[in-house]
């Protein structure tokens, strides 16, 4: 069977993709991509490869500055038919545009149709916009990257913002990127910083998939998990230089990047690449937008999240924690659903309605599908115990590798006060059907345990 851990970028992503062990096709098809030193004069080749005439350049006002200019100049320069669309700030409060309504909307309204497909100039917010209404319009997407930070380039599916709920929209992985190492070694400092918080991430996500997998039995492929694990190697030999923008350094990030898209790509689903760290984020952004105020870049919230997950992990294995029936049972007996939906409300505000019709469609808190998930919890925790201990890392080796950088490392450095951090701990299983870090503490009856723990470490 294929080993993707060891395969190269070009490798992973041929069109007639890998027949896996786990019983499904693995693809990412992608008809260019290129990593590499001042290769943005490339594009018109990546176009080219795809077989398209006249795309539809989309940009922000920042990322027109970094290299939507030069992207523009580029195609003019090699006679390529083009439009040039800045996605203008709806809220300038906020400072910059947001994966949402009213930038996917704006960018639908003015695309050119004589255009055959979207280019996307820049990183996270502005590919997640083109792959949305690229689907939506019929067409496919490429993207020259700004920034190295985040790791969706090649994934199909965009983090976006629905009616102030965080979602994964699934569509179609670009077809061409194209990474000029150069370009993004010029990145805001913090948007590196983004760029490792979102990998690091990678070291739960895995463990939490696994976990999930024995206690949902949720669908999991040991090869797609592999190569997350190469993507988190290859960044963490880098990470050290990420402070000094060596691009050699940056490259390597890049790929590790690039690769963790291909994951999620190959699982059809975010799993591989996000779980309760992510989830922290995606709460902390729910509470601003209903609040008005603006919030940190998405991967460095997830870095903050990411070392928050591993303390509580730290204190799972260091106090010898084992399941207990009685009291595990014991908290489904107690559980309250008018006091849990006062808190979905309280917590979630305008958006508690949305939070409410996930449970009424899921029935996460029904006591017979807790009865099956806390058996499976018992009947295999040796094997959780292993999982914990195998896919996550020394927690003083990866604070250390983050502090290096001068990143921000915990809620208070990203102004989170620490109400919020109990709450979006707590509420974080309520926001989709995805089993986490906090889902399994739910099942044991260890919630309010761990939230005064969260509450004590963040005074």
């Amino acid at each position: 069977m294929p080993d993707f851990g060891k395969m190269t970028l070009a490798e992973l992503v041929r069109p007639e993709g890998y027949l896996c062990a786990c019983g499904r096709r693995h693809v990412c098809a992608m008809k260019y991509l290129n990593i590499g030193r001042g290769i943005v004069e490339e594009v018109p080749k990546m176009i080219a490869a795809m077989g398209k005439k006249k795309p539809f350049v989309v940009c922000d006002d920042n990322t027109y500055q970094v290299a939507g200019k030069r992207v523009d100049e580029i195609l003019t320069a090699a006679g390529v038919a083009h439009t040039l669309y800045v996605i203008p700030l709806h809220d300038p409060e906020a400072g910059r545009i947001a994966p949402a309504e009213w930038e996917t909307g704006s960018l639908v309204m003015h695309f050119d149709p004589s255009c055959d497909m979207l280019l996307a100039v820049g990183s996270g917010v502005v590919n997640d916009l083109c792959k949305v209404a690229a689907h939506a319009l019929g067409r496919p997407s490429a993207v020259v990257g700004t920034a190295p930070s985040m790791d969706g380039y090649a994934s199909n599916s965009g983090s976006m913002e629905v009616n102030h709920v965080k979602v994964s929209l699934y569509a179609a992985a670009p077809q061409g990127i194209l990474l000029d190492t150069e370009i993004l070694a010029q990145a805001p400092m913090r948007m590196l910083w983004a760029g490792l918080g979102d990998m690091v991430a990678k070291y739960v996500a895995v463990c939490e998939w696994r976990i999930s997998n024995l206690v949902t039995g949720e669908y999991y492929c040991p090869d797609v998990a592999e190569l997350m694990r190469s993507a988190l190697r290859k960044l963490m030999a880098a990470a050290d230089r990420i402070a000094s923008r060596d691009p050699e350094a940056i490259g390597s990030i890049a790929d590790g990047l690039v690769l963790a898209g291909v994951g999620m790509a190959y699982a059809e689903i975010s799993r591989p690449a996000s779980g309760l760290e992510h989830y922290f984020s995606h709460m902390w952004e729910m509470m601003a937008l209903e609040r008005g105020v603006p919030y940190d870049l998405h991967g460095i919230q997830v870095g903050v999240g990411t070392l928050l997950t591993m303390k509580i992990y730290r204190k799972f294995l260091s106090d010898g924690t084992k399941p207990d029936r009685a009291k595990a049972e014991a908290h489904m007996r107690d559980f309250d659903p008018a006091a849990w939906e006062a808190r979905v409300r309280r917590v979630f505000g305008k958006t508690a309605g949305q939070i409410l019709e996930i449970e009424a469609k899921t029935h996460k808190n029904d006591p017979t599908k807790h009865a099956k998930r806390l058996d499976n919890i018992i009947a295999h925790w040796d094997e959780i115990e292993g999982i914990i201990r195998e896919e996550l890392p020394d927690y003083d080796m990866l604070y250390g590798t983050m502090a290096a950088t001068g990143m921000p490392l915990t809620p208070a450095d990203i102004d989170i006060p620490v109400d919020d951090v109990v709450d979006a701990f707590v509420c974080a299983r309520d926001v989709r059907d995805k089993y986490l870090t906090g889902s399994l503490l739910w099942d044991m009856g260890l919630t309010e345990e761990y939230a005064a723990y969260l509450r004590e470490i963040n005074e």
